[in-house]
């Protein structure tokens, strides 16, 4: 059900609601009114009967009024008031000459009471009060119906009129409601002709306020997918041409094998370069997957305290035997022991490869010296280096200084700058005056 229809409906049942509350609130209001209105009117008419003199009563009845008033007034009831006056021992001596004279004698105490005429089974609203001299006892009194009567026209009076509105106040309510609804409807139609890869953000102007906040997350929404659709394009695109090499040096290797017959020279220099090539092309692949999830995944909910001590112990105990194999030195210098709120895995992995990038590229006999201080990580080697102008550009996907002979897919210190940027740490790589590279680290 559209949102128009549902405020449509709505809108119809809450003036129903309320309406319908107003129009009973009224009816019972007008109702107490009347009644407050006529017995104050019963009260003084009583009053005024009891001044009369009493010597001057006498069994009578009063001239029927209805013709003479019907000629100015139109038709007349003849129930608004009735009244008749008795003597003590309850004689009639006067009435209105029309339902006074069926008014029935009530000796109890003064006060208003329901009622009814003789022969009548109408309910009547009546006034009894008795002259100081306990010699006379005055009735007014007024059928209910023409009270209820009064009631209904005075509310009718009152309510109809809206009851004629409210069609119209709704059609206008309904048309304000279409008219403020438009700029979603745009949006809807603006959502529906837009391309799959389209990331430009909506525009807000002309959209109420409570709406903006709503076109600001899909246009963060497209943002985000814009950028994932792009890492996804990119990494497919790296894959296919990183991959390309190892995979023909693969396809040569398994040829080779294949034409060596009985070279077993041959044979086993091939199977060990095909191996060399399979190790090569996995760790291609790790690194393409590492950098992918870092540079698509947000890991802070994953965040936690780490001591970069032992995480760093762990790290030179495990590149050990590799330092040993190159007769390099591996030594930590720790001045504090500072703990960082992080990915252990990440930041293993990130230390992991400044130390196989830094035994990879210094030459036996040399030193690889790791210092921890409380904000910063230095690993400092005393390999060839690089000149000003590739220290720019260390880090970039895939580029490695010309004239390696060292393999590898230059994507480690590309992790690198990820992992640190996804926990805010500075890397800085600079030229160490003896001879080699330094690698900071600072957060």
């Amino acid at each position: 059900m559209s949102l128009f229809l549902r405020l449509a409906i709505g809108f119809v049942l809450l003036i129903i609601l309320c309406w319908g509350s107003a129009s009973l609130s009224a009816w019972h209001q007008t109702r107490d009114t009347v009644n407050e209105l006529f017995d104050t009117q019963q009260m003084l008419f009583a009053k005024r009967l009891l001044a009369l003199d009493p010597a001057t009563l006498h069994e009578a009845t009063l001239p029927k009024n209805k013709a003479l008033l019907s000629k100015h007034r139109g038709k007349q009831d003849d129930d608004a008031l009735a009244f008749a006056i008795f003597s003590h021992d309850g004689k009639l001596l006067l009435n209105d000459g029309e339902n006074g004279r069926d008014l029935q004698f009530d000796d109890r105490r003064d006060g208003f009471r329901d009622g009814h005429l003789r022969d009548d089974d109408d309910s009547w609203r009546l006034l009894w009060l008795t002259s100081p001299d306990q010699r006379y006892r005055v009735v007014v009194g007024q059928e209910k119906d023409y009270r209820d009567d009064m009631t209904r026209n005075l509310a009718q009076s009152s309510i109809m009129p809206w009851l004629f509105a409210l069609p119209f106040m709704l059609v206008l309510l309904l048309g304000l409601v279409w008219f403020e609804l438009r700029p979603l409807q745009r949006l809807t139609r603006s959502l529906h002709q837009r391309a799959a890869d389209d990331a430009t953000p909506l525009p807000l102007a002309r959209l109420p306020k409570e709406v903006q906040p709503l076109v600001q997350a899909l246009n963060g929404l497209f943002s985000r997918m814009a950028e994932m659709v792009q890492r996804e394009r990119r990494f497919t695109s790296d894959a296919a041409h990183e991959l390309r090499t190892p995979l023909a040096a693969l396809r040569v290797q398994s040829e080779v094998i294949q034409l060596a017959d009985d070279d077993e020279a041959m044979r086993n220099r091939a199977l060990q370069q095909l191996d060399t090539g399979i190790l090569r092309a996995t760790r291609l692949v790790d690194q393409l997957l590492t950098l992918s999830r870092v540079e698509a995944d947000d890991l802070r909910s994953e965040f936690q305290p780490v001591a970069l001590t032992p995480l760093l112990q762990t790290l030179l105990a495990e590149h050990y035997a590799q330092a040993e194999q190159h007769n390099i030195e591996l030594q930590l210098h720790v001045v504090a022991e500072p703990v960082i709120n992080g990915h252990q895995l990440l930041l293993s992995l990130m230390v992991r490869n400044l130390l196989d990038n830094a035994l990879r590229y210094t030459p036996g006999g040399s030193l690889v010296e790791v210092r921890l201080a409380a904000r910063t990580l230095t690993i400092d080697d005393n390999g060839p280096g690089v000149s000003d102008a590739q220290l720019a550009r260390l880090g970039e996907r895939f580029w490695r200084p010309p004239g390696q002979t060292q393999t590898g897919s230059g994507l480690g210190l590309s992790i690198v700058k990820n992992i640190a940027q996804l926990h805010g740490i500075r890397v800085v790589f600079s030229q160490r005056e003896a001879g080699g590279l330094r690698v900071t680290l600072s957060w």
